[in-house]
């Protein structure tokens, strides 16, 4: 799925990158604290070091800064489950490590994965899909992993078994974040990773991999 478009009137790619990551990091804060509704384009400016009228070179509408913190979720899961992966395809080595990065992301990047869930209401009723289907994209890559471990024979599974499972291990890793009040009383994130990809052996069968 190709990403929503964004306008910018400024045409340096590196300098759009840069002053929207610097935009989302003031947004996100923002949204957390006041809501999305409550919050205004030049507090976003301000938060982000530069004026309203710096902003509206880079974005058109405050909620176009929603689709950009989505579509940082969705780079920075493709981005790391893509990293080691290349040459470990169809193995029980992949998908513990795809796990392991996905759950790593949801870490890094657990405010922007709450405000997402939480302010998504806000955006308009063709923008909803698209968030959506986003979501869904992550869930394929998932599907996409245990599926080469099928075709290797390292694993057994039906295809509604392979959609269930990598629906599991994708609200396994956004539990981290929404769940995390609770849960970083007893674990560190390499330790529920560790738990939750052993559970996760488990039910398939497996040993998990070392």
């Amino acid at each position: 799925m190709t990403k929503r478009e964004v306008q910018a009137s400024v045409k340096d790619e590196r300098l759009v990158q840069k002053r929207r990551e610097q935009m989302i990091k003031g947004a996100v804060a923002l949204f957390k604290e006041k809501g999305f509704h409550r919050t205004t384009t030049r507090e976003i400016a301000k938060a982000a070091g530069f004026s309203i009228g710096t902003l509206y070179e880079y974005i058109r509408t405050k909620e176009d800064v929603l689709y950009l913190v989505c579509d940082q979720i969705y780079d920075h899961v493709r981005d790391r489950l893509e990293q080691e992966l290349e040459h470990k395809k169809g193995t029980l080595e992949s998908l513990k490590l795809g796990i392991a990065n996905f759950f790593y992301v949801m870490d890094e990047m657990q405010e922007e994965v709450l405000i997402m869930y939480q302010e998504v209401k806000s955006l308009s009723k063709d923008a909803l899909p698209y968030v959506l289907k986003k979501e869904m994209e992550m869930v394929a890559m998932f599907e996409n992993l245990l599926n080469g471990c099928v075709e290797n024979g390292e694993l057994k599974l039906t295809d509604k078994q392979v959609k269930i499972i990598a629906h599991d291990i994708f609200v396994q890793g956004q539990m981290w974040g929404f769940r995390r009040w609770a849960l970083r009383k007893l674990f560190t994130i390499d330790e529920y990773i560790e738990l939750q990809t052993r559970v996760l052996f488990s039910g398939l069968g497996q040993p998990s991999p070392e």
